[in-house]
């Protein structure tokens, strides 16, 4: 899933762009087709822990969750979005202010649109570097693989003779 998408469904470039994390989401192929959830449910979809579900929505990661009438929290198919698109950035290495700073935008408006693609712009930036510097790390392990591999078939070598 991605964080922008065209509503009519074409890459046009008359097509409508939406956010949506702020537009209703596509339904999702959940249990019984439900869109409410409690917090073990959503424990068990996401992995993550109620008190991690707590303490987003406590500093404002998450907006505000609705209650059942026993004061119970009830998460849409929306907040189960949301948290995908949170687990995303959290993979990014995106500080969790900045998480929280994205999701005040987000809350604010299509007026914040600029501010919240520079933030996703500079994380981007900074995935890049990450995957180039996995990528030499990787380079580096194949070389000393190779070599122990290379060094492993010499010496069998030398034993059999």
């Amino acid at each position: 899933m991605t964080v922008m998408q065209t509503t009519a469904g074409t890459t046009a470039p008359h097509a409508t762009r939406t956010d949506i994390c702020s537009a209703p989401p596509p339904r999702h192929p959940r249990p019984d087709g439900q869109d409410r959830y409690t917090i073990s449910e959503v424990v068990a979809f996401t992995g993550l822990t109620a008190h991690t579900l707590r303490w987003y929505e406590r500093i404002g990661l998450m907006s505000h969750i609705d209650r059942s009438h026993t004061g119970q929290r009830r998460y849409s198919n929306r907040d189960l979005d949301w948290l995908d698109f949170v687990g995303k950035l959290r993979m990014t290495g995106m500080p969790v202010a900045d998480m929280v700073r994205y999701a005040e935008l987000v809350r604010e408006g299509e007026g914040t649109y600029r501010d919240r693609r520079e933030l996703l712009e500079s994380t981007r930036r900074d995935v890049l570097t990450r995957i180039a510097e996995l990528q030499d790390t990787l380079a580096v392990l194949d070389r000393k693989i190779s070599f122990y591999g290379d060094a492993g078939r010499a010496r069998g070598t030398e034993t059999t003779r």
